[in-house]
């Protein structure tokens, strides 16, 4: 089988193509990638953050969720303090539809990145740990340029990234990163050498744990060491789905993406597109927890049919850095949808993230996808499966098709589709016909998500968020990289 990556920027996926050329798993790559992309993607995601991954075993053809997402501190202490204590709100518009944040000390959560990455590397991995981060600590010397997409969410979430040692990275002559120019963050080189020497287990333990407890303790927070010292990746269980003869597994998700496209199922292949807008939109609604946040995706195949795919959050940022580490914390407090009343210290917090494997009936991979979005995360990867799945096409244009996303449909109003430019014509009119309010997009936007999909036939990136896809060719001389046009390739 042919391995690729596909991922958000061209150096996260660089580096996932370089550690599956040196014989790495899909694990591997996938580790390799997530450490690039808190280099370069860090208005996305950091080291601070958390995530989920899907790993497809192509022997046992089994796959399994893995949740290292964040978790509430105040560890030992059994009530939280109260969630205002430094926060400030913060609005972000996202083609005039208003998100909205909290940002400060008391919106950070437990980080579980480094844990995560830590179980995917023993699990799955082959390589030294030490080759897996070695890519990553390289581009914080050197310096990543800054993507257009990105230099735009920048521009957005700037009062998250600016506060405290964020000007040194973001606005080093006194304005913001403009696309192309180059991302570098003081001290996060030495920060990831540090790891690699010590293994992602200093993240917790140590001298960085306590200067990381000493950051947040300053700004307000809550983190205390026995947070860090008691936070462990964990496995879920796996949902699946069967969709036009595929199972699709994850991870049960905060919007059920699982559960929504295992309602669609049985009538997927059997309805007009126009009836079937409707059906995904109905289903959407029924199932509908709606959220926010920033997050990014990649996803990797290996050339033995192995698949990881891993979506990760810094949430926009919390404003709070590790002073001289590069390191910024994340913000996951800050977002009101994922606190539910009676949340304790040291209980997992809830997730829009949903990274899939997708398997034909003899248990071969067919596609490993994951999208960046929040609540846009399941529309996104609904539109992507049903292109791929139900109409055949291929995985760059089922990427780049125009997307909806509805949100609302409670209290008796009307929900409303928000519909990106050339999304069909005779589909709106058929949800406005079913009592959906049309929202029509002149652009396409990095709002509607940034899925990242790879299988045997091809990978692509969203070009709504400037991602790319790369796959690996065998030639005479041993293996080597294959880019073809900025979003995918082999498709």
């Amino acid at each position: 089988m042919t391995a690729g990556v596909a991922a958000g920027h061209p150096s996260t996926a660089e580096v996932g193509l370089r550690l599956l050329s040196a014989g790495g798993t899909a694990a591997d790559a996938a580790v390799g990638a997530v450490l690039a992309s808190c280099v370069a993607e860090t208005v996305l995601t950091g080291l601070c953050g958390g995530g989920f991954a899907t790993y497809y075993d192509a022997t046992t053809l089994t796959a399994t969720c893995l949740d290292f997402f964040c978790t509430v501190p105040g560890l030992p202490r059994t009530t939280t303090e109260p969630a205002s204590r430094a926060m400030a709100p913060v609005e972000i518009s996202f083609g005039g539809v208003p998100l909205h944040f909290s940002i400060g000390g008391a919106t950070i959560a437990v980080p579980g990145i480094p844990a995560g990455l830590d179980q995917l590397h023993r699990r799955w991995g082959r390589l030294p740990w030490p080759d897996l981060i070695a890519p990553a600590i390289e581009l914080a010397r050197s310096g990543v340029p800054m993507p257009a997409a990105q230099a735009r969410t920048l521009a957005s979430i700037a009062p998250a990234m600016l506060p405290g040692d964020g000007s040194r990275a973001y606005a080093p002559a006194g304005r913001l990163l403009r696309a192309g120019e180059l991302l570098h963050h003081p001290g996060l080189a030495q920060t990831l050498a540090g790891l690699a020497d010590d293994g992602p287990a200093a993240f917790y333990t140590g001298p960085l744990a306590a200067r990381v407890v000493e950051a947040v303790r300053a700004s307000g927070g809550l983190l205390h060491q026995d947070d860090l010292s008691a936070y462990r990746a964990r496995d879920l269980p796996t949902d699946t789905a069967f969709v036009a003869n595929h199972q699709v597994s994850g991870r049960c998700d905060l919007n059920r993406t699982i559960g929504v496209l295992g309602s669609l199922a049985p009538t997927l292949t059997k309805l007009s597109p126009d009836d079937r807008a409707v059906a995904i939109a109905d289903a959407l609604v029924a199932h509908g927890a709606q959220g926010c946040g920033s997050t990014t995706n990649l996803s990797v195949i290996d050339a033995a049919g192995n698949a990881c795919v891993v979506t990760t959050t810094l949430g926009i940022g919390s404003g709070v850095w590790v002073a001289g580490t590069g390191l910024h914390l994340n913000s996951m407090l800050g977002e009101a949808e994922l606190l539910s009343p009676g949340m304790r210290p040291g209980d997992r917090m809830p997730s829009n993230m949903c990274p899939l494997t997708v398997a034909d009936g003899d248990g071969r991979m067919v596609l490993a996808v994951g999208s960046a979005g929040a609540s846009r995360i399941r529309s996104a990867l609904i539109h992507t499966l049903v292109a791929v799945l139900v109409d055949r096409t291929g995985v760059a244009e089922a990427i780049a098709r125009p997307r909806f996303h509805v949100v609302g449909g409670v209290g008796g109003a009307a929900p409303v589709v928000h519909a990106e430019a050339g999304y069909p014509e005779a589909e709106l009119a058929a949800l406005a016909a079913s009592g959906y309010k049309i929202n029509r997009w002149d652009h396409r936007s990095h709002y509607f998500g940034g899925v990242s999909a790879v299988g045997p036939a091809g990978a692509a990136g969203d070009p709504r968020r400037g991602g790319v896809g790369r796959m690996l060719s065998e030639h005479p001389g041993g293996p080597s990289g294959r880019l073809d046009g900025p979003h995918a390739v082999g498709v």
